[in-house]
């Protein structure tokens, strides 16, 4: 999928080696299903390197399972994941945990580990991945506090903290190791005006000032729409439309619209699939008779 030419938001961070490939991430001819529920048909996209990409769409239309497909949690039925040049259903058990070592992941919800101190879920990742002293992993955990606001917080328990902060201590735990790639899975959901305008603020700022490569899973198309580079929005297994929040706004699909502006009433219906409700009613009244 070819790209129009896009602004710079990045402006001089953006004066990366040249000699690396813009796609970090590329999403080939995947086909993917749930039992007997497709999931995804002939799915290709591409991540570019430095961007904060959105992955948007209905509900259930796959965009967390797209994540997992990145990280090879799950395995397409067919097709490739490329990640930096490198085919992941290739790598062995080491290469893949080596792989996922350049990945942060921003859970739903922060998922912080309720019987640690924020000082401790920070520091939980350079003590698995890594042999620092103590002193450093000090230095390492603060810094990663002060870059979300929250480093008078270390010693808090996560019982403690409101939803926002939270989710920001979730965030400093995610870029801990310096990753290349921060995936965000609904970055934005259950947070206040206030707080979801603060994890709006942190997206572009970090990934700016360390040039990671952003994946934002959203349905906040007004707060995705803020940051993100690049956007695909995905509906029946297949990308429905790409293009720069600007581009989808204005896009003529039917769908895209939809979603785009939040109609109640679209190609995106209110009933899920079931059988004719008059029939089904009779049929359950002549069972009882």
């Amino acid at each position: 999928m070819l790209r129009a030419p896009r602004g710079d938001r990045l402006g001089p961070l953006r004066n990366r080696s040249r000699t690396l490939p813009d796609n970090l991430i590329e999403v080939r001819d995947v086909d993917f299903s749930r039992g007997d529920r497709p999931i995804f048909s002939n799915l290709n996209l591409t991540i570019e390197r430095g961007d904060v990409t959105a992955i948007m769409g209905p509900s259930g239309t796959g965009k967390t399972t797209l994540l997992q497909l990145i990280t090879r949690q799950l395995s397409p039925d067919r097709g490739q994941i490329i990640v930096d040049g490198v085919d992941i259903a290739t790598l062995s058990q080491s290469e893949l945990y080596e792989l996922r070592k350049r990945f942060g992941v921003l859970f739903q919800h922060g998922a912080l580990l309720t019987d640690m101190s924020v000082f401790e879920n920070v520091a939980f990742p350079i003590r698995e991945h890594t042999r620092l002293p103590n002193s450093l992993v000090r230095q390492v955990v603060l810094t990663k506090l002060h870059a979300v606001g929250l480093r008078g917080a270390a010693d808090l328990m996560p019982a403690q903290l409101s939803g926002g902060m939270a989710r920001r201590v979730a965030l400093a735990r995610a870029i801990a190791m310096d990753p290349d790639i921060l995936l965000y899975d609904e970055p934005f959901v259950g947070l206040d005006p206030i707080s979801m305008g603060v994890i709006v603020k942190l997206v572009g700022e970090i990934s700016d000032a360390l040039d990671i490569t952003s994946i934002v899973v959203s349905h906040d198309v007004h707060d995705v729409s803020a940051v993100a580079d690049y956007c695909y929005v995905i509906a029946d297994g297949d990308v429905a439309a790409a293009g720069t929040p600007a581009e989808l706004k204005a896009a003529s699909s039917e769908l895209v619209n939809q979603f785009m502006h939040g109609l109640p009433d679209g190609p995106v219906g209110f009933h899920y699939d079931a059988p004719d409700y008059h029939e089904q009613l009779l049929g359950k009244r002549s069972e009882r008779a």
